[in-house]
């Protein structure tokens, strides 16, 4: 059982496990139920992953009253100690025993003039339809105590007519000459309890991501204190608490390091294959892996306040979430069962009564039809392609945090992009370092520039100690420094006189800037901010800065182009930035000058226009866009994950993965299509033949067969899904 949450504190959000649902019909009488409770917001059941997922007011209802409910229709809630391996293994012993019971029965068909052979059959027949068979019982008498029709019900009435009958004819209670086909009803359990297993096996492989990451979690961790170093459960770790890492060590909690470094494997939470270098002052995700180096660490977020709990949670909910598609198919299950059991009975009364056919014809027919109608393919159908596509996407970096997010995001007509931190940087970088002559030694210049700036918290100012730094330049020793807001540095460096600023300052200090007019002006055309370097009364160089466009943003922006997807830039920045900074990234459009309030409205205006819109931004400032946008991209979430807006989370800062999540959402959808189509086109076909109007052609459908092709339904679907991993190759 897992447990969040929500805005309002008396609102909680709990996914309960449960057991016991045969089809899709038990998910949506459970949803149903449970989201008539008092006090109950919402209710939904995943049938893919056995889960119901409700948000409730726990000043009015208690999740014991929830789990009551649950009991009394019928169905389980499954220990949160207890594994899928468990239930898993369960399954397979009962299809063993059934297939061991099922089999001399099998064999001896023909052999039904032996006493003995029919006793025996008659034995094992009784065990198999009242031990393995039983399940069937208990789920179609609780549908039926609550006037509802599920798999259980058909299950049931097909096994039941065919061991029933062949007790009255083995007794002579049908006549001396009536058949008996003990066959048929062990045949049908052994071969359901097959399919049942197998589907349960493909949905393990569905949803092997999510347990992936469950498995990440560190069980250790060695403690640091005063007492020296102790081995200690995970668990125990409190926020605070420094703990020592080694290279191999899983890295037992989000945290800071405080001392050493090295590299860290973070492809769980970013996708990125390449390990991370780390020093003092980084953060570090709990759960990624530490390849070298020894590291002491201080715990900043410890337990389900961490990355990694936050990821399983939001995994959860998007798989619990429903598409819009699976609206159709939750249709459709609700009046199928009723349906298949009228046709069943028309099937019986035409080959009976108006074609004349012997009743035990008929009577197989009837059967047939009951056995092969079931509609847990198409309640399969959409989960199962939603657990794999949210699974691809979190091996790359890409958290969906609504299942539905990746049916919208299929359709998308129109992406807005933020500018700064989506399609650029975000923080501004040397781009240029012109001498105003060949006499100017660069490295000199930088020198300078890096010494007057060395005490300054300006952006510029910044970027121009990182460009010494990564040129091996330190800041020397400056003195009478005195920095000017909105006109730049002024110190003495070397017995010299250092104004390093914007063309005010320049104009102050009486500096000449002709030198380096035509250049300058060069600069600015594309939308680049200056820091002029003088030394006494001479200007020596410029400096360029510029918020530069991230690699891949090009790259992608044309991608989505080609996708058939509209861009538009949107951003605070001046019109003339703008104009170059879109040109650069090739986008179709762009809006200057937008404060963050209009960022919503834009959005409002191409939806008005009945265009499917989505926004892609930093999370934060974007947030009212994100949220209003038919689908919210989150670019560059780490480990603040938890407080983005956005329907679908960027774990990297990388552009390209916007187009990935396209293509996983395109693929998903497609695939979702497929298992409705084939789940449909399967029934419009098994039908009509277990109906038995193929007859006259010679073609037939026994109702264990039938059965058999009922169980494998619902596989085929699963594994179809499954297939949906192909498309890693293309992203």
């Amino acid at each position: 059982m897992v447990t969040s949450n929500l805005t309002d504190p008396t609102i909680n959000k709990k996914t309960y496990a449960i057991t016991g649902m045969s089809c899709a019909n038990c998910a949506a009488r459970i949803e149903k139920e449970i989201g008539l409770l008092e006090g109950v917001r919402s209710s939904v059941v995943n049938f893919a992953t056995e889960e119901l997922t409700v948000s409730h007011d726990e000043t009015t209802i208690g999740g014991a009253e929830i789990i009551r409910r649950v009991e009394e229709l019928g169905y389980g809630i499954r220990h949160p100690e207890a594994s899928d391996e468990d239930g898993l293994r369960s399954q397979r012993n009962w299809l063993i025993f059934s297939l061991i019971a099922a089999l001399p029965i099998m064999l001896t068909m023909g052999m039904h003039s032996n006493r003995a052979v029919m006793q025996l059959n008659l034995l094992l027949a009784t065990a198999l339809q009242f031990s393995a068979g039983l399940i069937f019982y208990r789920g179609a008498w609780s549908a039926i105590k609550n006037r509802t029709a599920n798999m259980d019900v058909l299950v049931a009435l097909g096994t039941s007519a065919a061991y029933f009958y062949s007790l009255a004819a083995y007794f002579g209670l049908l006549g001396s000459h009536s058949a008996v086909f003990f066959e048929t009803s062990a045949m049908l359990i052994a071969f359901i309890r097959l399919g049942k297993y197998l589907e349960a096996r493909a949905r393990g492989k569905a949803g092997e991501a999510l347990k992936s990451l469950l498995h990440l979690q560190a069980d250790k961790a060695i403690l640091v204190s005063e007492a020296g170093e102790k081995e200690v459960p995970a668990s125990t770790v409190r926020v605070g608490d420094i703990v020592l890492v080694r290279a191999g060590d899983t890295v037992p909690v989000d945290g800071e390091v405080v001392d050493g470094g090295g590299s860290i494997d973070e492809s769980m939470v970013t996708g990125e294959s390449l390990p991370v270098l780390k020093k003092p002052g980084d953060t570090v995700t709990g759960s990624t892996i530490s390849s070298n180096g020894v590291m002491r660490i201080r715990a900043t977020r410890i337990g389900e306040a961490t990355l990694l709990a936050q990821i399983v949670k939001m995994v959860r909910e998007a798989q619990g979430d429903k598409a819009p598609i699976q609206r159709f198919a939750d249709a459709v299950s609700a009046w199928f069962v009723p349906f298949v059991l009228l046709l069943a009975a028309a099937t019986f009364l035409v080959w009976f009564n108006l074609l004349s056919s012997d009743f035990l014809s008929a009577f197989r027919f009837a059967i047939a039809v009951v056995v092969i109608a079931c509609p847990c393919a198409m309640g399969l159908a959409t989960p199962t392609a939603i657990m794999v596509g949210s699974g691809i996407a979190l091996k790359r970096g890409i958290l969906v945090k609504k299942g539905s997010a990746l049916e919208i995001i299929s359709g998308l007509q129109v992406l807005l992009l933020d500018k700064t931190g989506t399609l650029t940087r975000g923080t501004p970088e040397m781009t240029d370092l012109i001498p105003v002559a060949r006499s100017v030694d660069p490295v000199k210049l930088l020198e300078c520039l890096a010494t007057a700036e060395a005490y300054s918290t300006h952006p510029l100012a910044q970027a121009a100690l990182s460009a010494a730094r990564e040129a091996g330049i330190q800041p020397g020793e400056a003195v009478d420094f005195e920095e000017r807001g909105g006109y730049g540095i002024t110190c003495s460096y070397g017995g010299y006189h250092l104004a390093v600023g914007n063309e005010r300052l320049m104009q102050e200090e009486g500096i000449d800037l002709a030198p380096l007019a035509k250049k300058t002006e060069t600069l600015t055309a594309v939308g680049k901010s200056l820091v002029y370097v003088a030394v006494g009364q001479a200007l020596v160089g410029v400096a360029a800065f510029a918020d530069i466009l991230k690699p891949g943003s090009i790259e992608a922006v044309a991608e989505l182009r080609r996708m058939g997807i509209k861009t538009c830039m949107i951003t605070g920045d001046h019109a003339n930035v703008a104009a170059i900074v879109a040109r650069q990234a090739g986008v179709d459009s762009f809006e200057a000058e937008v404060l963050p309030g209009r960022k919503q409205e834009i959005v409002k205006e191409y939806q008005g226009r009945g265009l499917i819109t989505g926004m892609v931004g930093d999370g934060i400032n974007d947030a009212p866009a994100l949220a209003r946008a038919d689908i919210g991209i989150a670019i560059g979430g780490g480990t603040d994950v938890a407080k983005e807006t956005g329907d679908i989370v960027l774990m990297r800062d990388d552009l390209l993965d916007v187009v990935r999540a396209i293509k996983i959402g395109r693929a998903t959808l497609s695939k979702v299509k497929q298992n409705l189509f084939w789940a449909l086109f399967y029934n419009i076909l098994g039908i009509p033949v277990a109906a038995g109007l193929l007859s006259g052609y010679g073609i037939t459908l026994k109702p264990e067969y039938a059965g058999l092709a009922m169980a494998f339904s619902s596989v085929s679907v699963v594994l179809n899904s499954i297939m949906l991993k192909r498309i890693e190759k293309q992203l």
